[in-house]
């Protein structure tokens, strides 16, 4: 199964809601579409609920968007994230770093 994307708004911020595989044949439309919300001004939300596997091109476009939402001063968290999704954010440690929250709810109110 190849990874899907879907956008929403939700209290003003953009949640980007990302399913299946997310890898190196379809990281390039994800990262367009968080960066896109990042270049709007919104707080961006990646629920990860969904995601059946992740690899390191998925992995790097959350970074850089991490990165961007720092630089321009918004807010980029991840919610609900799978326990595949979790086993690779913490092999690389990046569950330190990230801002994660069990709901998508909690995300966008900042809690």
């Amino acid at each position: 199964m190849s990874g899907q994307f879907s956008t929403r708004q939700v209290d003003g911020s953009a949640v980007v809601g990302l399913r299946g595989e997310i890898d190196l044949q379809n990281s390039p439309e994800v990262r367009r579409e968080i960066l896109a919300c990042l270049a709007d001004g919104k707080d961006v939300v990646v629920d990860l609920a969904d995601v059946d596997y992740i690899d390191s091109s998925g992995i790097a476009c959350l970074v850089e968007a991490f990165q961007t939402a720092r630089h321009q001063g918004t807010r980029f968290s991840l919610a609900a994230v799978s326990p595949a999704a979790l086993r690779v954010l913490k092999l690389a440690r990046l569950d330190e770093v990230f801002v994660i929250r069990d709901q998508v709810a909690d995300a966008v109110r900042g809690a």
